[in-house]
Order: structure tokens, then C-alpha cells, then sequence
């Protein structure tokens, strides 16, 4: 039987000054319409809504919407924000996936942020063009990755684990070459 020990390790992630790992949370991708948004964002505490490549965060939840019915919800634990929303949604056509042993996330803030990710990422990373609150599905080098504009210089990844450590080294490249 194959060793399976190296799958359950978490991935390898370069931090630099520009750089670091995200803690580990839960990720669901909830599916659905306009009833199932609104009954999402009530139990979770969250004025969601069905503005694509918008987010929406209260203290410790946070629900990115990346298409007309789909959206990222992040919180502290998988097994919380399901036990509040499959009372919640119960009743409504939705889809509700865990989705919180493929992801892992990075930040990358400071100054030199946004030219650092344009190094592999081919949006336009102005404030004009990418506010605060801002995510989307994109690329970054040749790992697919959806970014979240935090804060005026700190950017929010989520990448698929396969990918965590190349996304890293990248980034970390990159810093040096552009910030530096």
C-alpha cells in the first residue's frame, strides 16, 4: 500500500518580507439563488449578496462571491460554519461543498504588493481597478488562484495545496526581483 503520510503534511510555503502563510480555516463553496444567498448571509451574520467579484466579512467569516450563484465562505472551523448553515438551508435547492483540505491561503501585503503579483498575474492591480473587497478567479504564473484585495496593500490568495509551494516560490522570486 502507497505512503499517504506525505499528502496529509502541509504544503511547503516560502515566506519572505512580502509573504506569509494564512492560517488554516474552513472553506465551503455554497451554490444557489437569490433565497439561498440571503438565508447563507443571515445565519452567518454576513450582508452577502450576488455582486460578482465582491466580499463580504464580519469578525471572523467571510463570503467572496465568484460568479452570479457562487460563492466562497471562509471561517474559523469547516464543521462550524456547517452546523450553521445546513439548518439555515434546509429547506432550499443549494449545493454546499467542504472545500477546506484543498485550499491553503498566503497573504502578500506591503508597498510593492500588487507589482510583486503582476510578475504572474495578468489583472490590473490598481486601487482604481482592483478596490478593497475586490476577488476574482485568475491566474497566477501557471497556478490558478483566486485573489482577494484585503486592505489597500495587502492581497489575499487562496490557492489549491497542489500548488501552495510553487505559488510561494514564485512570489518570493518575484518579491526579489521587483521590490527589491
Amino acid at each position: 500500500m502507497a505512503d499517504l503520510s506525505a499528502a496529509r503534511q502541509p504544503p511547503r510555503i516560502t515566506a519572505c518580507g512580502l509573504v506569509r502563510p494564512l492560517p488554516s480555516i474552513g472553506r465551503y463553496i455554497l451554490r444557489g439563488g437569490p433565497l439561498v444567498i440571503a438565508a447563507a448571509g443571515n445565519a452567518l451574520g454576513l450582508a452577502i449578496s450576488q455582486t460578482v467579484c465582491r466580499s463580504w466579512v464580519n469578525v471572523n467569516r467571510a463570503a467572496l462571491c465568484l460568479g452570479p450563484d457562487e460563492h466562497l465562505l471562509l471561517g474559523p472551523d469547516a464543521l462550524e460554519i456547517a452546523g450553521v448553515l445546513e439548518p439555515a438551508l434546509r429547506d432550499l435547492s443549494h449545493s454546499l461543498v467542504d472545500v477546506s483540505h484543498r485550499q491553503t491561503a498566503l497573504e502578500i501585503s506591503g508597498p510593492h504588493a500588487a507589482a510583486v503579483l503582476n510578475a504572474g498575474c495578468p489583472l490590473d492591480l490598481d486601487p482604481a481597478a482592483f478596490p478593497f473587497g475586490m476577488c476574482t478567479r485568475t491566474v497566477l504564473a501557471k497556478a490558478e488562484i483566486v485573489l482577494w484585495r484585503t486592505g489597500d496593500d495587502i492581497f489575499h490568495i487562496e490557492v489549491w495545496r497542489s500548488f501552495a509551494a510553487y505559488v510561494s516560490r514564485f512570489l518570493d522570486e518575484a518579491a526579489r526581483e521587483v521590490a527589491f
